[in-house]
């Protein structure tokens, strides 16, 4: 039988293992893909042993096409690995079988079964983005929450009077975070809208060319 493809993949790092180089950062950019390696995971208690679990990083690869696990792990272990010394501390390569946002949020035990089972909460500051990783470009949003975040792009418009796309984008790239908006959300949930942002853009204008100002001056940081 064939073996199970996909693009979206987890696996585990040892950095105390058998030939993991110190440049392996530069050595996985260098693979090309996407990638995310969470906060060293020196924290995580061994219920069964006691202590703390071997230090480790996790990882969540992107492949551009559906490929097998295998062929990812060979992949990373290539990358890690010198002429002189075969790199053996990557692990566990599997096919992403939740939500890769809820993976995401596993990298800093931030995923809801990792808060119930009151795992160590590493900083997301110290989440590693290789290749211009960007975990909003993966999210699917389901219907209904496509609608609210619809409507409150469709608020910052006519508050903030934004006349055109990249007005709307440079507000984003801004204030987005404030709002839950990035840019790959806002250009997901306004698809399929043209004829109607343009009637957004438009009043904007107009009402900017009648002499009306922003109905706020100042984006709340709250």
């Amino acid at each position: 039988m064939a073996k199970e493809k996909a693009r979206f993949f987890t696996f585990l790092l040892y950095p105390d293992g058998e030939g993991f180089p110190s440049d392996w950062e530069i050595r996985l950019e260098l693979i090309g893909q996407p990638i995310a390696i969470s906060p060293l995971h020196d924290q995580d208690k061994d219920k069964k042993n006691g202590g703390y679990k071997k230090r480790h990083y996790h990882g969540i690869y992107v492949a551009n096409n559906p490929v097998t696990a295998d062929s990812v792990r060979v992949r990373i272990q290539r990358a890690l690995s010198s002429e002189v010394e075969e790199c053996k501390a990557i692990a566990r390569v599997q096919i992403v079988r939740t939500s890769i946002e809820n993976v995401y949020l596993y990298l800093t035990h931030e995923s809801k079964d990792a808060v119930v089972k009151k795992k160590h909460r590493y900083d997301k500051e110290d989440i590693k983005h290789l290749n211009c990783f960007d975990i909003s470009r993966y999210v699917v949003l389901d219907t209904e929450v496509k609608g609210e975040l619809f409507n409150v792009v469709v608020s910052i418009i006519r508050i903030y009077m934004l006349e055109n796309i990249f007005d709307l984008y440079d507000f984003v790239d801004e204030y987005g975070e404030n709002y839950g908006l990035t840019i790959n959300i806002v250009n997901e949930v306004i698809q399929g809208k043209t004829g109607f942002m343009k009637l957004l853009f438009d009043g904007a204008y107009q009402r900017r060319k009648r002499g009306q100002g922003p109905k706020e001056n100042l984006v709340s940081e709250e």
